[in-house]
């Protein structure tokens, strides 16, 4: 069992129209956007990154938001629900600030012993707020949420799947265990982790295969401390028979990529070199960065890249 892994690094989605995306994570839900680039292998189109003060890992939702996408289909081979952790006694807080924002597909659950928020991103993806009276992680109060309510990072992120088996191998070997049932849900949790360490497995079988389009999770990425640990889980992760990727720098960290047998991508982040490695803490998010292949674009980029609010 592998022991380098301590939870969620990101979470990358796709989206469709950039300035709402920006908008609903800056201002509705009060993130900080840590960075302002491109996509690697389509640069004209944005990669946006949102999180804490610092886009610490564990924190960071990140968008591809494509023009003319159409929109996903959920079903089976996919994060379900990405929920936030936010501080015990805030949901009649966010209830009221969605409400008002008219954010769709608000509702109210318990389970697991937690209250939790349900609703959906702008291009229909799914969330959750939960409360963790735990969770000692520090938040961005600067963007219109006070610190008695701001959401602190990932709580969990649940893969819907239609056999979950293979899958729970899969995040055993990774360091999760069970700890909870319920229903058809099962919860994995790490020992000692980042604070965005459970995962739900969502049983579905007779599920249809989920359809990547806006309001899809492309990818989930789990953190480790640096690239000697990085190492260690992508021969391990080989040795047990994945077909991982080489190790590809992007920027902010670097990155291996593998398929489940579930066919959620997973990731495998490094916490280094982080958002600051080229720009300031005090103007992260600020101005746009590209990665140096695509440096040449930039006149063109600047023109063509939809504007977004700070």
């Amino acid at each position: 069992m592998l022991h380098q892994i301590k939870g969620l690094h990101h979470v990358t989605s796709m989206a469709g129209d950039a300035a709402i995306n920006n908008a609903f994570f800056t201002h509705t839900l009060g993130l900080r956007r840590v960075k302002k680039t491109v996509n690697f292998d389509a640069p004209d189109v944005y990669h946006l990154y949102y999180g804490d003060e610092h886009g610490t890992p564990g924190s960071v939702m990140t968008y591809f938001p494509f023009p003319h996408i159409a929109k996903g289909m959920p079903g089976a081979g996919e994060v379900g629900r990405t929920a936030f952790s936010v501080p015990a006694g805030s949901l009649g807080y966010w209830l009221a600030r969605l409400e008002a924002a008219k954010v769709k597909g608000i509702g109210t659950e318990t389970g697991f012993g937690e209250n939790r928020l349900l609703f959906d991103g702008p291009d229909g993806d799914a969330f959750a707020l939960v409360e963790d009276r735990d969770d000692g992680r520090q938040p961005w109060d600067k963007g219109g949420v006070g610190d008695a309510e701001a959401i602190r990072g990932f709580h969990s992120a649940a893969l819907r799947l239609r056999d979950g088996g293979r899958t729970e191998e899969l995040l055993g070997f990774m360091g999760y265990e069970p700890v909870d049932v319920l229903g058809n849900v099962k919860r994995l949790a790490l020992k000692d982790g980042n604070g965005a360490h459970v995962i739900d497995i969502e049983t579905v079988p007779g599920a249809p295969a989920a359809r990547l389009g806006a309001g899809s999770v492309h990818h989930i990425a789990f953190t480790v401390e640096n690239r000697a640990r990085q190492a260690e889980v992508r021969k391990a992760l080989l040795d047990t028979g994945y077909q991982v990727t080489p190790v590809i720098d992007r920027d902010y960290f670097w990155a291996i990529y593998f398929r489940t047998p579930g066919g959620v991508l997973f990731e495998v982040a490094t916490n280094e070199p982080g958002f600051g490695r080229d720009e300031d803490s005090a103007h992260l998010g600020e101005a746009l960065k590209l990665p140096s292949q695509h440096a040449h674009l930039r006149p063109f980029l600047e023109k063509t890249l939809q504007p977004l609010d700070a």
